[in-house]
Parts: structure tokens; C-alpha cells; sequence
């Protein structure tokens, strides 16, 4: 099973490595594949994966740890979040269902919430209803709606009433999903508006590219204004078929797209499609990975090494 837990801390690295530290010692044979911190959002998105029992260990502890050395009063940044721990979903990566890992959910959910004395909204697969399996229903308003959320729209589990603690902590999100890529494509502006204006555009709800969730933000370290998307199924709307629509919807504002990010891991699958989509005639993988990379401008914003970013292979190394 992998976890990708979302921490509300992109800027403060010893507070990062700390957490980090915390949940390696806590539960040894879940091991971390990836973290990936941005300052501007001030958001870390950590990639763990392991036994199913390990990595719900390995979360506990990363709740715990963030609920000690986080105090959302403080804590301000581009992307939208709830918590300490803004959400942590769990996915089946092999010989796994889905209502396995939501089950492994539900049993974190219980122990943050009656431990920690935090909020827990569950959402996807453990939704107690269609509109909380949204995330953004969820979050609307972000952390400074808590003190109306929490009577208004209980947390599933954990205090409905914003005390102290809870003003500290803030609320998590908990649940199992399958695979969803965070993906974010810059602009050669920082006019954050086209880049909200496109996000409108091409999100599902809004009649857009199926399965697929946007954003517009400024990113001031890029000194750019990006459109950040989550493919919720990037085998409906993948990554290739995200870029040019976004680059096309850039154009027609007079505007380029200057490169891309993902964020965390994604499935070899994933690589693979976008290099066919681009070399329809290509065979080889390895060249279909590195077309892909190419194309999308994976590696213009930062260093981009296939290695350590495509899930699979990095199971092959660490586990």
C-alpha cells in the first residue's frame, strides 16, 4: 500500500527532516520514497509505501509528529489546506482492493481522531456521503472556516468544537483512493489571473478534460503563475493530453507554457502514455519515458531524474 501524506510545511527544513526522522524510526519497513517540499505553497507531499499495517503506523506517526511541530495559526501558503496534515490518502499499489486500504483508513481515522484529539473528515472510498468524497468540498474555506465548519459540517470522527488544540492542529482529511497525479504546468507570467482563468476552463466540472481538477496559483520562487491540476484517472485525461490543452488555452491569451512539475511519483503507465501520445510510432520504453519528459518540460522548472520518480522502479530499489 503507499500513502501520500500532505503536510502543511514546505519552508522550514528542520522541521521537515524532524517529521520525516519521526516516521522512519516509527515503523522501519515503510519506507519513504519520496518527498517533495515547495516553499511557495509551504507544502510537502511525502510518498511512503510498505505493508499495509506499516504504512498506517508510519502515518500515525507523521499526524503525530505534525501535530506537535506545526501550528496552522502561523501557517500560510498558495496551496489550500486544513491541517496539519491537510490529507493523507492511502492507495492500493499491489495485491490489494481498494476496500482494503479503506479499511486501513478507517483504523487511522479512529486512532488520530481519539489520540490526537484532531477532526477527521473521511473522504473518496470512505466518504459518508457523495459530496465529502470531494476533497475540495471538504476544504472549502481552508483552515480559517474551521470554527463555522466544525458545527456546520461535522468532521466524521474527533471534536466538533474549535478549542485550542483543534487551533493548532487544524482537521485531516483521511481515505483511500487509487492512483491521481498532481501535476502543474507554468506560465511566462505572473498574472495569476490567466492562470485561474485557464484552471476554470479545464477542470472537469466546469465541462473540461474528464477526470481532471485545477488551480491557478503564483508560485513567486518560479517567478511564474502556474495551473495546478490533479488527474484523478490519468488513464481518461493523461498527462500529455493535460499539457497541450493547457498550452492551447495559453495561447489563446497571448501566453506560452514554459514547462512542468510533477509532484510526488507517478506510475511507469503514466510516462509511457505520454511518450505515445507524442511518438505514436515508438516502441522502446526507456525512449518513450524520456520523449515524454522532453515534451512536457519535466525537467525545465527543476531537475527532473526518471530513477526516482517513477513509482515502480522506485519499489524496485527501496523495497
Amino acid at each position: 500500500m503507499e500513502a501520500v501524506p500532505n503536510i502543511s510545511e514546505g519552508r522550514r527544513a528542520d522541521v521537515i527532516a524532524e517529521i520525516i526522522r519521526r516516521v522512519r524510526a516509527s515503523a522501519p519497513q515503510a519506507k519513504l520514497l519520496h518527498a517533495d517540499s515547495n516553499a511557495d505553497a509551504n507544502r510537502t507531499v511525502l510518498t511512503l509505501a510498505g505493508a499495509p499495517e506499516s504504512v498506517r503506523q508510519a502515518a500515525f506517526a507523521l499526524f503525530q509528529a505534525a501535530a506537535e511541530l506545526i501550528d496552522m495559526r502561523f501557517q500560510h501558503g498558495a496551496h489550500p489546506r486544513l491541517g496539519a496534515v491537510d490529507v493523507c490518502p492511502f492507495v492500493p499499489v499491489r495485491e490489494m482492493t481498494l476496500a482494503e486500504a479503506a479499511r486501513q483508513a478507517c483504523l487511522l481515522g479512529e486512532q488520530v481522531a481519539k489520540e490526537l484529539h484532531l477532526p477527521v473528515y473521511f473522504y473518496e472510498a470512505n466518504a459518508a456521503s457523495t459530496e465529502r468524497r470531494n476533497l475540495a468540498f471538504i476544504r472549502r474555506g481552508e483552515y480559517e472556516s474551521l470554527p463555522q465548519k466544525l458545527p456546520k459540517l461535522p468532521p466524521d470522527l474527533g471534536p466538533q468544537q474549535f478549542d485550542e488544540q483543534v487551533a493548532r492542529t487544524g482537521a485531516g482529511v483521511i481515505g483511500a483512493r487509487n492512483f491521481l497525479l498532481a501535476f502543474n504546468v507554468s506560465l511566462n507570467t505572473q498574472d495569476v489571473s490567466a492562470a485561474k482563468e485557464i484552471a476554470s476552463v479545464l477542470r472537469e466540472k466546469n465541462g473540461g478534460l474528464p477526470a481532471v481538477k485545477a488551480i491557478g496559483w503564483l508560485m513567486p520562487g518560479y517567478q511564474a503563475a502556474q495551473v495546478s491540476f490533479n488527474l484523478t484517472d490519468y488513464r481518461q485525461t493523461g498527462l500529455a493530453q493535460v499539457f497541450e490543452a493547457c498550452r492551447k488555452e495559453a495561447h489563446k491569451r497571448g501566453l506560452e507554457a514554459t514547462g512542468s512539475e510533477l509532484i510526488g511519483l507517478a506510475p511507469e503507465e503514466a510516462f509511457l502514455q505520454a511518450g505515445r501520445f507524442y511518438a505514436p510510432a515508438e516502441t522502446s520504453a526507456g525512449t518513450l519515458i524520456q520523449t515524454a519528459v522532453t515534451r512536457l518540460g519535466l525537467n525545465k522548472i527543476r531537475p527532473f531524474e526518471v530513477r526516482g520518480r517513477i513509482l515502480e522502479y522506485r519499489l524496485q530499489d527501496l523495497l
